[in-house]
């Protein structure tokens, strides 16, 4: 089940902090006991949604959602890489860093990265996010210039743009599926 009433506790803990949307957004979690798995650590899909809970406020205090809301346009995760190097255990305190890195002609892209007390980083995720309305996916430039940025898109460090080339090499839908 998706935590809400954590998801609320986010959005209410940033409401009347803003930030320009390439600042980053630092927020702390605690790895709940319902958070963990057999093996006493944080389950590999609850990091992905204590990842959700940081960015979705994320996009609030940036100003993406009031341009999402306004356009009728709607953002969904496209796809994600995930590096995981630490355990967390039940309780640990956790930070949890997210920043808008930029975007290709399809998709925008966001690294988040989480952080126990002792300055070790546990894991990170990029993520691919598509904007989306009633036609379909929207360019990220349309949602840019919506959003009041002018210039070229940031440009990506290069182990992004790589995770990129790879994915586009990636067969859809999968060749191996049951079903075909």
């Amino acid at each position: 089940m998706y935590p809400l009433i954590r998801f609320v506790g986010e959005l209410v803990k940033f409401r009347n902090k803003p930030i320009n949307l390439f600042d980053p957004h630092i927020s702390t979690h605690r790895c709940m006991p319902w958070d963990i798995d057999p093996w006493m650590e944080l389950n590999n899909g609850r990091t992905l949604t204590l990842y959700d809970l940081a960015r979705v406020p994320y996009f609030v205090r940036s100003g993406a959602i009031k341009v999402l809301t306004k356009n009728k346009w709607r953002v969904t995760v496209a796809g994600v890489s995930v590096r995981y190097r630490k355990r967390i255990t039940a309780l640990e305190k956790i930070t949890i860093y997210s920043k808008f890195i930029g975007w290709d002609d399809r998709f925008f892209y966001t690294e988040q990265s989480i952080w126990k007390k002792n300055g070790d980083c546990a894991n990170q995720v990029v993520v691919r996010s598509a904007i989306v309305g009633d036609q379909g996916i929207v360019a990220p430039a349309k949602m840019a210039g919506a959003y009041g940025f002018t210039g070229d898109a940031p440009v990506m460090a290069d182990w992004v743009l790589n995770w990129i080339k790879a994915e586009d090499t990636r067969p859809w839908p999968p060749e191996n599926s049951p079903l075909a």
